[in-house]
Order: C-alpha cells, then sequence, then structure tokens
C-alpha cells in the first residue's frame, strides 16, 4: 500500500515538474529538458529529480546548474498544485539510463555483424 501511494506521488510530483519546466521556467540556461523521474523519501522531505537533457556535456551541466537555482520557483508551484504534508527539497540529477541505453545498443549494432559473419 505505501509502495503504491509514493509512486503516485512521485509521479504526480513529475508532472507539474515537467510542465513547469518547460511552459513556466524562463532561465536561459535550461535548455531542452525531460523530467524522467522523480523519487521521494518515504518522509516527504526530500526529492530527486532525473532528468534528460538534450545536448553535450556543456549543456548538461548549464541545464543542471539552472535547475538547481530555480528549485525555490519549482518547490514553490509543486506546493501550490499538490497537497501534501510537506513539499520535498528538491534535488536535480542526471538520468544516465538514455546514454547507457545508446550505448548498449551501439554494442549490441557492432556484435550483430560479426556474430552473422562466422556463419
Amino acid at each position: 500500500m505505501r509502495a503504491g501511494r509514493m509512486r503516485r506521488v512521485d509521479e504526480a510530483m513529475r508532472a507539474v515538474l515537467s510542465d513547469a519546466i518547460s511552459t513556466d521556467l524562463k532561465d536561459p540556461r535550461v535548455g531542452f529538458v525531460t523530467v524522467t523521474g522523480v523519487k521521494t523519501s518515504p518522509d516527504l522531505r526530500h526529492a530527486r529529480v532525473y532528468v534528460s537533457v538534450l545536448g553535450d556535456d556543456a549543456a548538461r551541466e548549464a541545464t543542471i546548474d539552472g535547475l538547481r537555482s530555480a528549485h525555490g520557483f519549482l518547490q514553490r508551484r509543486l506546493a501550490a498544485e499538490l497537497t501534501l504534508k510537506h513539499t520535498p527539497a528538491l534535488t536535480f540529477a542526471y538520468d544516465e539510463s538514455v546514454d547507457r541505453g545508446l550505448r548498449i545498443s551501439a554494442l549490441l549494432d557492432d556484435a550483430t555483424p560479426e556474430a552473422g559473419a562466422g556463419e
């Protein structure tokens, strides 16, 4: 029961943050961002927001810095739209799962012709 509630809270926070970042955040450092997930602590005091950023390493760092500087604005937006006992303190982290997936795909693509060549 507890895990289901936390999953719903995480998903609601992800939706609110995605909307706020894409429509209301005007920081020029923040590029094309996708909020891929939110992981909230059981006491709702802290939330880690995972984001994927389109661009190179410099764009990724600039975007993460922009999101960190806008955490107060984003927390207020969460407090206004969600009814929670506590509004969690937000920390932002780059979601490396997309990069890992691309790397795995590239490795599989490289391995496939070799497997067919020996037959």
